[in-house]
């Protein structure tokens, strides 16, 4: 995917600014239901988080703790690739993990919290941005090929449960669904578009030496 939730620059000169008040947003309750309603996006293929420096070894820690769900139905942690260091269009980092599945596989909640977000937009399509209990951390789904039945912005979640279904929205290649998931600390606005980028492969896989 060349999605990039959390994009690396200057913590005083964000590549974009915080997108405009946004509409409303139609649920698509399963997969092949029509999209949610476009809401104004920024004019840019990373998706609307801003820069921060990456995430620190405790946070890490907190979240590995917390024994998090994998977030694609069926998907062992043996056959996930560390995709978070990868290059993307334009030189764009990648910061996320992209999760290999059929189209319309569950999509699951990594753990208990609330949807911060339901977002349209060119690069990450069909998204969802779920804060942690705290709200200190927060969770994104891209790719989607719809939302999981009852899914709106507010709804609190449990963990493990189907939030959505794997697709190609946005930019995705249509031959190759699949999960683009990314996790980041949030900061004291809690904004759901800005967060310090935190590599998602190593809540389940110990990094190679």
């Amino acid at each position: 995917a060349t999605t990039s939730p959390v994009a690396v620059a200057s913590s005083t000169t964000p590549l974009e600014a915080p997108p405009p008040t946004p509409l409303p947003v139609q649920v698509t309750p399963n997969p092949g239901s029509p999209a949610p309603a476009s809401e104004p996006a920024p004019n840019t293929d990373v998706t609307p988080i801003a820069p921060v420096a990456p995430g620190d070894a405790s946070d890490l820690s907190r979240l590995r703790a917390r024994d998090p769900t994998l977030p694609v139905s069926g998907v062992k942690a043996a056959l996930l690739s560390n995709t978070f260091a990868q290059a993307r269009a334009a030189g764009v980092p990648h910061e996320a993990l992209d999760i290999m599945a059929a189209r319309g596989t569950p999509v699951l909640a990594v753990e208990d919290g609330r949807v911060a977000k339901l977002f349209l937009s060119k690069a990450g399509g069909i998204t969802l941005y779920q804060f942690d209990p705290g709200s200190e951390y927060a969770y994104y789904y891209a790719h989607l090929d719809g939302y999981a039945d009852g899914i709106a912005e507010g709804t609190n979640l449990r963990k493990g449960q189907v939030i959505g279904y794997v697709g190609s929205s946005g930019n995705a290649s249509p031959d190759a669904p699949h999960l683009h998931f990314a996790v980041f600390k949030l900061e004291a606005q809690k904004q759901w578009w800005r967060g310090t980028p935190i590599n998602p492969f190593l809540l389940w896989r110990d990094a190679k030496p």
